[in-house]
Protein backbone atom coordinates (compact mmCIF):
# COMPACT_ATOMS: atom_id res chain seq x y z
CA UNK A 1 0.00 0.00 0.00
CA UNK A 2 1.19 3.79 -1.06
CA UNK A 3 2.19 6.31 1.62
CA UNK A 4 3.35 9.62 1.31
CA UNK A 5 6.37 10.65 3.30
CA UNK A 6 5.98 12.62 6.51
CA UNK A 7 7.52 15.48 6.52
CA UNK A 8 9.46 16.51 9.56
CA UNK A 9 9.60 20.51 10.02
CA UNK A 10 12.74 22.26 11.74
CA UNK A 11 12.69 22.53 15.32
CA UNK A 12 12.21 25.99 15.61
CA UNK A 13 12.31 25.73 19.50
CA UNK A 14 16.31 25.21 18.61
CA UNK A 15 18.45 28.32 19.74
CA UNK A 16 19.75 29.13 16.43
CA UNK A 17 16.35 29.72 15.15
CA UNK A 18 14.60 31.57 18.27
CA UNK A 19 18.14 34.03 18.11
CA UNK A 20 17.84 34.16 14.45
CA UNK A 21 17.31 37.75 13.41
CA UNK A 22 13.98 38.80 11.43
CA UNK A 23 14.62 38.75 7.26
CA UNK A 24 16.02 41.94 6.16
CA UNK A 25 14.32 43.59 2.91
CA UNK A 26 15.00 45.84 -0.09
CA UNK A 27 12.05 47.59 -2.02
CA UNK A 28 12.21 47.32 -5.55
CA UNK A 29 12.49 50.79 -7.32
CA UNK A 30 12.78 49.93 -10.83
CA UNK A 31 10.08 47.17 -12.83
CA UNK A 32 11.36 44.05 -13.61
CA UNK A 33 15.00 44.89 -10.97
CA UNK A 34 15.87 42.88 -8.28
CA UNK A 35 17.45 45.25 -5.71
CA UNK A 36 21.34 44.34 -4.21
CA UNK A 37 21.87 41.12 -2.79
CA UNK A 38 18.66 39.73 -3.45
CA UNK A 39 17.57 36.08 -2.16
CA UNK A 40 16.97 33.59 -4.95
CA UNK A 41 14.79 30.49 -3.91
CA UNK A 42 15.20 26.85 -4.92
CA UNK A 43 13.07 23.39 -5.49
CA UNK A 44 13.13 22.64 -1.78
CA UNK A 45 11.15 24.65 1.18
CA UNK A 46 12.84 27.78 2.43
CA UNK A 47 11.39 29.56 5.40
CA UNK A 48 11.97 33.05 6.36
CA UNK A 49 11.73 34.82 9.29
CA UNK A 50 9.03 37.79 9.84
CA UNK A 51 8.43 39.62 12.68
CA UNK A 52 9.85 36.65 14.89
CA UNK A 53 8.09 34.00 13.04
CA UNK A 54 9.25 32.09 10.69
CA UNK A 55 7.66 31.03 7.55
CA UNK A 56 7.20 28.78 4.32
CA UNK A 57 6.00 30.06 1.19
CA UNK A 58 3.35 28.02 -0.39
CA UNK A 59 3.83 28.44 -3.88
CA UNK A 60 7.78 28.16 -4.86
CA UNK A 61 9.97 27.95 -7.51
CA UNK A 62 13.25 27.67 -8.09
CA UNK A 63 15.34 31.14 -9.21
CA UNK A 64 12.89 33.43 -7.91
CA UNK A 65 12.68 36.56 -5.56
CA UNK A 66 10.82 35.85 -2.18
CA UNK A 67 8.65 38.75 -1.67
CA UNK A 68 6.62 39.69 1.42
CA UNK A 69 3.03 40.65 1.24
CA UNK A 70 1.03 42.06 4.08
CA UNK A 71 1.92 41.06 7.17
CA UNK A 72 2.03 37.45 6.66
CA UNK A 73 2.62 35.95 3.51
CA UNK A 74 5.81 35.19 0.73
CA UNK A 75 5.42 35.25 -2.55
CA UNK A 76 8.10 33.87 -5.03
CA UNK A 77 7.93 36.15 -8.25
CA UNK A 78 10.26 35.99 -11.29
CA UNK A 79 12.49 39.06 -11.42
CA UNK A 80 9.98 40.00 -14.84
CA UNK A 81 6.95 40.11 -12.58
CA UNK A 82 8.51 42.40 -10.00
CA UNK A 83 7.15 45.57 -9.55
CA UNK A 84 7.62 49.11 -7.59
CA UNK A 85 7.86 48.88 -4.24
CA UNK A 86 8.05 45.19 -3.45
CA UNK A 87 9.05 43.93 -0.35
CA UNK A 88 12.05 41.46 -1.78
CA UNK A 89 14.17 39.52 0.71
CA UNK A 90 17.61 39.92 0.54
CA UNK A 91 20.26 37.95 2.15
CA UNK A 92 22.56 35.31 0.61
CA UNK A 93 23.22 32.65 3.67
CA UNK A 94 20.62 30.07 4.22
CA UNK A 95 21.74 28.98 7.62
CA UNK A 96 19.37 30.87 9.87
CA UNK A 97 21.71 33.55 10.34
CA UNK A 98 19.98 36.27 8.18
CA UNK A 99 16.13 34.94 8.77
CA UNK A 100 16.68 32.11 5.66
CA UNK A 101 17.26 28.44 6.40
CA UNK A 102 16.46 26.14 3.56
CA UNK A 103 15.02 23.01 5.05
CA UNK A 104 16.75 20.48 2.13
CA UNK A 105 15.74 16.71 4.41
CA UNK A 106 12.31 17.36 5.29
CA UNK A 107 11.40 13.98 3.42
CA UNK A 108 14.38 12.01 3.96
CA UNK A 109 13.87 8.39 5.59
CA UNK A 110 15.75 6.97 8.33
CA UNK A 111 18.35 4.64 6.59
CA UNK A 112 20.86 2.38 7.54
CA UNK A 113 24.50 2.72 7.61
CA UNK A 114 25.96 2.07 3.95
CA UNK A 115 29.18 0.91 2.68
CA UNK A 116 31.05 4.13 1.53
CA UNK A 117 32.40 2.03 -1.75
CA UNK A 118 29.95 0.47 -3.46
CA UNK A 119 29.42 -0.61 -7.51
CA UNK A 120 26.55 0.55 -9.61
CA UNK A 121 25.87 3.40 -7.10
CA UNK A 122 24.52 5.43 -10.65
CA UNK A 123 22.03 5.60 -12.64
CA UNK A 124 22.40 4.85 -16.48
CA UNK A 125 21.12 2.10 -18.77
CA UNK A 126 22.61 -0.61 -16.68
CA UNK A 127 20.33 0.33 -14.08
CA UNK A 128 17.80 -2.00 -12.94
CA UNK A 129 14.56 0.17 -12.83
CA UNK A 130 12.17 -2.50 -11.77
CA UNK A 131 11.83 -1.37 -8.64
CA UNK A 132 10.83 2.06 -9.99
CA UNK A 133 8.67 0.85 -11.88
CA UNK A 134 6.52 -0.76 -9.04
CA UNK A 135 6.77 2.81 -6.96
CA UNK A 136 5.52 4.74 -9.85
CA UNK A 137 2.25 2.03 -10.34
CA UNK A 138 1.68 2.64 -6.98
CA UNK A 139 2.03 6.32 -6.71
CA UNK A 140 0.00 7.35 -9.60
CA UNK A 141 -2.65 4.53 -7.94
CA UNK A 142 -3.09 7.04 -5.31
CA UNK A 143 -2.58 10.30 -7.30
CA UNK A 144 -5.09 9.32 -9.68
CA UNK A 145 -7.77 9.95 -6.41
CA UNK A 146 -5.47 12.02 -4.14
CA UNK A 147 -2.89 14.31 -6.21
CA UNK A 148 -2.50 16.03 -9.25
CA UNK A 149 -0.62 14.31 -12.00
CA UNK A 150 1.01 16.60 -14.75
CA UNK A 151 2.45 15.01 -17.71
CA UNK A 152 5.22 16.85 -20.03
CA UNK A 153 5.62 15.08 -23.48
CA UNK A 154 7.60 15.38 -26.40
CA UNK A 155 7.02 14.40 -30.22
CA UNK A 156 8.45 10.85 -29.45
CA UNK A 157 5.51 9.95 -27.81
CA UNK A 158 3.15 11.01 -30.80
CA UNK A 159 5.49 8.95 -33.24
CA UNK A 160 3.94 5.24 -32.44
CA UNK A 161 0.66 4.00 -32.41
CA UNK A 162 0.98 1.78 -29.37
CA UNK A 163 2.47 4.80 -27.18
CA UNK A 164 -0.12 7.01 -28.46
CA UNK A 165 -2.78 4.49 -27.55
CA UNK A 166 -1.46 4.21 -24.40
CA UNK A 167 -0.85 7.98 -23.61
CA UNK A 168 -4.36 8.06 -24.57
CA UNK A 169 -5.63 5.26 -22.37
CA UNK A 170 -3.47 7.27 -19.45
CA UNK A 171 -5.73 10.54 -19.86
CA UNK A 172 -8.87 8.39 -19.88
CA UNK A 173 -8.87 6.88 -17.03
CA UNK A 174 -7.78 9.49 -15.02
CA UNK A 175 -3.77 9.40 -14.72
CA UNK A 176 -3.46 13.12 -16.04
CA UNK A 177 -4.63 15.97 -14.54
CA UNK A 178 -2.69 18.56 -16.96
CA UNK A 179 -0.20 18.02 -20.63
CA UNK A 180 2.39 20.02 -21.17
CA UNK A 181 3.75 20.15 -24.28
CA UNK A 182 5.03 22.02 -27.81
CA UNK A 183 3.41 22.13 -31.38
CA UNK A 184 4.98 19.27 -32.69
CA UNK A 185 3.47 16.57 -29.71
CA UNK A 186 -0.09 18.43 -31.27
CA UNK A 187 0.73 18.20 -34.41
CA UNK A 188 2.24 15.20 -35.45
CA UNK A 189 -0.50 13.54 -32.59
CA UNK A 190 -3.05 15.14 -34.91
CA UNK A 191 -1.04 14.15 -37.83
CA UNK A 192 -1.30 10.60 -36.49
CA UNK A 193 -5.12 10.40 -36.33
CA UNK A 194 -5.96 12.01 -39.60
CA UNK A 195 -3.43 10.00 -41.84
CA UNK A 196 -2.32 7.61 -39.83
CA UNK A 197 1.10 9.10 -40.24
CA UNK A 198 3.76 11.43 -37.53
CA UNK A 199 5.93 13.17 -40.23
CA UNK A 200 4.89 11.39 -42.73
CA UNK A 201 6.02 8.38 -41.64
CA UNK A 202 3.36 5.15 -40.89
CA UNK A 203 2.84 5.20 -37.13
CA UNK A 204 1.84 1.27 -37.08
CA UNK A 205 4.90 -0.06 -39.62
CA UNK A 206 6.81 3.19 -40.23
CA UNK A 207 7.15 3.28 -43.65
CA UNK A 208 7.29 6.69 -45.37
CA UNK A 209 4.58 7.44 -47.54
CA UNK A 210 4.34 9.32 -50.74
CA UNK A 211 4.31 12.93 -49.98
CA UNK A 212 4.29 12.00 -46.50
CA UNK A 213 6.25 15.23 -45.31
CA UNK A 214 2.85 17.00 -46.18
CA UNK A 215 0.42 15.39 -43.72
CA UNK A 216 1.63 17.47 -40.19
CA UNK A 217 1.36 20.72 -42.31
CA UNK A 218 -1.72 19.69 -44.02
CA UNK A 219 -3.11 18.97 -40.57
CA UNK A 220 -2.02 21.79 -39.15
CA UNK A 221 -3.57 24.34 -42.30
CA UNK A 222 -7.24 22.45 -41.54
CA UNK A 223 -6.52 23.52 -37.58
CA UNK A 224 -5.65 27.01 -38.48
CA UNK A 225 -8.58 26.78 -40.88
CA UNK A 226 -10.90 25.29 -38.18
CA UNK A 227 -10.00 28.24 -35.76
CA UNK A 228 -9.15 26.17 -32.33
CA UNK A 229 -8.15 22.27 -32.12
CA UNK A 230 -11.98 21.62 -30.55
CA UNK A 231 -13.27 23.19 -33.74
CA UNK A 232 -10.76 20.75 -36.29
CA UNK A 233 -11.41 17.66 -34.23
CA UNK A 234 -15.25 18.28 -34.65
CA UNK A 235 -15.26 19.01 -38.53
CA UNK A 236 -12.59 15.81 -39.00
CA UNK A 237 -14.56 13.50 -36.98
CA UNK A 238 -11.38 12.35 -35.20
CA UNK A 239 -12.03 10.17 -32.48
CA UNK A 240 -8.68 8.94 -31.44
CA UNK A 241 -5.52 10.16 -29.83
CA UNK A 242 -3.58 12.49 -26.89
CA UNK A 243 -5.13 15.51 -27.86
CA UNK A 244 -8.58 13.95 -28.25
CA UNK A 245 -8.07 12.71 -25.10
CA UNK A 246 -7.45 15.52 -23.37
CA UNK A 247 -10.19 17.60 -24.83
CA UNK A 248 -12.69 15.19 -24.45
CA UNK A 249 -12.06 14.31 -20.60
CA UNK A 250 -11.64 18.29 -20.32
CA UNK A 251 -7.66 17.78 -19.18
CA UNK A 252 -5.72 20.93 -19.58
CA UNK A 253 -3.23 21.02 -22.58
CA UNK A 254 -0.94 24.05 -22.44
CA UNK A 255 1.00 24.19 -25.87
CA UNK A 256 4.83 25.97 -25.83
CA UNK A 257 5.26 27.34 -28.81
CA UNK A 258 9.04 27.15 -30.42
CA UNK A 259 11.30 29.20 -33.19
CA UNK A 260 11.12 25.80 -34.91
CA UNK A 261 7.29 25.58 -35.13
CA UNK A 262 5.39 25.27 -38.24
CA UNK A 263 2.30 27.06 -38.30
CA UNK A 264 2.05 26.78 -35.25
CA UNK A 265 -1.35 25.67 -34.24
CA UNK A 266 -4.66 27.14 -32.91
CA UNK A 267 -3.99 27.65 -28.78
CA UNK A 268 0.03 27.50 -29.14
CA UNK A 269 1.34 30.17 -27.21
CA UNK A 270 3.41 32.37 -29.31
CA UNK A 271 4.69 34.47 -26.12
CA UNK A 272 7.79 32.36 -24.51
CA UNK A 273 6.40 34.20 -21.24
CA UNK A 274 2.89 33.45 -21.90
CA UNK A 275 4.05 29.97 -22.02
CA UNK A 276 5.81 30.35 -19.20
CA UNK A 277 3.36 31.14 -16.68
CA UNK A 278 0.75 28.61 -18.32
CA UNK A 279 2.85 26.04 -17.63
CA UNK A 280 3.66 27.22 -14.08
CA UNK A 281 0.39 27.47 -13.25
CA UNK A 282 0.21 23.43 -13.48
CA UNK A 283 3.61 23.06 -11.87
CA UNK A 284 2.59 24.97 -9.19
CA UNK A 285 -0.28 22.05 -8.40
CA UNK A 286 1.56 19.74 -9.62
CA UNK A 287 2.11 16.77 -6.51
CA UNK A 288 3.49 14.26 -9.56
CA UNK A 289 5.45 15.22 -12.54
CA UNK A 290 6.30 12.81 -15.46
CA UNK A 291 8.38 14.34 -17.81
CA UNK A 292 8.81 11.96 -21.47
CA UNK A 293 11.58 12.88 -24.18
CA UNK A 294 11.77 16.43 -24.29
CA UNK A 295 15.18 17.65 -23.03
CA UNK A 296 14.47 21.72 -22.72
CA UNK A 297 10.53 21.20 -21.84
CA UNK A 298 11.59 18.86 -19.22
CA UNK A 299 14.19 21.28 -17.93
CA UNK A 300 11.76 24.50 -18.21
CA UNK A 301 8.88 21.96 -16.15
CA UNK A 302 11.47 20.73 -14.32
CA UNK A 303 12.99 24.37 -12.90
CA UNK A 304 9.37 25.69 -12.24
CA UNK A 305 8.16 22.54 -9.87
CA UNK A 306 9.25 22.66 -6.64
CA UNK A 307 9.67 19.43 -4.54
CA UNK A 308 7.55 20.00 -2.37
CA UNK A 309 3.47 21.56 -2.26
CA UNK A 310 1.26 21.79 0.64
CA UNK A 311 -2.30 20.49 0.04
CA UNK A 312 -4.76 21.16 3.00
CA UNK A 313 -2.47 22.64 5.09
CA UNK A 314 -0.06 19.58 5.12
CA UNK A 315 3.45 19.67 3.64
CA UNK A 316 3.81 16.82 1.15
CA UNK A 317 6.76 15.69 -1.76
CA UNK A 318 5.99 16.54 -5.45
CA UNK A 319 7.60 13.41 -7.09
CA UNK A 320 9.46 14.00 -10.48
CA UNK A 321 9.82 11.51 -13.06
CA UNK A 322 11.88 11.94 -16.33
CA UNK A 323 12.13 9.37 -18.77
CA UNK A 324 14.28 9.01 -21.70
CA UNK A 325 16.75 7.08 -23.92
CA UNK A 326 19.42 9.53 -23.45
CA UNK A 327 21.49 9.53 -20.28
CA UNK A 328 22.84 12.54 -20.88
CA UNK A 329 19.39 14.25 -21.47
CA UNK A 330 18.63 12.84 -17.95
CA UNK A 331 22.33 13.93 -15.94
CA UNK A 332 21.69 17.36 -17.92
CA UNK A 333 18.39 17.69 -16.02
CA UNK A 334 19.99 17.03 -12.46
CA UNK A 335 22.59 19.54 -13.50
CA UNK A 336 20.30 22.28 -14.27
CA UNK A 337 19.01 22.31 -10.51
CA UNK A 338 16.42 19.20 -10.52
CA UNK A 339 17.73 17.41 -8.13
CA UNK A 340 15.14 15.27 -6.23
CA UNK A 341 14.15 13.87 -10.02
CA UNK A 342 14.00 10.21 -10.22
CA UNK A 343 15.35 9.18 -13.88
CA UNK A 344 14.74 6.00 -16.10
CA UNK A 345 16.83 5.42 -18.96
CA UNK A 346 13.96 4.02 -21.56
CA UNK A 347 12.40 4.00 -24.74
CA UNK A 348 9.43 6.32 -24.29
CA UNK A 349 7.08 3.30 -26.50
CA UNK A 350 8.38 0.77 -23.78
CA UNK A 351 7.81 2.69 -20.80
CA UNK A 352 4.00 4.34 -21.61
CA UNK A 353 3.39 0.35 -22.55
CA UNK A 354 4.36 -0.54 -19.07
CA UNK A 355 2.39 1.73 -17.51
CA UNK A 356 -0.69 1.18 -19.52
CA UNK A 357 -0.43 -2.47 -19.42
CA UNK A 358 -0.21 -2.56 -15.42
CA UNK A 359 -2.60 0.51 -14.53
CA UNK A 360 -5.62 0.31 -16.79
CA UNK A 361 -7.73 -3.10 -16.71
Amino acid sequence: MFELPKYRKPDFNNKKFKSAPNVRVANVKKEGVAPENYHITSMYPEYFKVNGEWMLTKNSRMDCAPVIVGESRIETKEFRNLSIGDKVIIGRTEDGSEGIYLHANGFVKEVGEKDVFAFRSGRSRETAFSKDYEDLFELLKHEKENGNIVWVLGPAVSFDYKSRRAMSALIENGYAHAVLAGNALATHDLEGALFHTALGQDIRDQDSKHNGHYHHLDAINKARNAGSIEKFIENEDIQEGIVYSCVKNNVPLVLAGSIRDDGPLPSVFANVYDAQDAMRNHAKRATTLICLATQLHTIAAGNMTPSYTIVDEEIRPVFIYAVDVSEFVLNKLRDRGTLEVTTIVANIQDFLGKLSDHLID
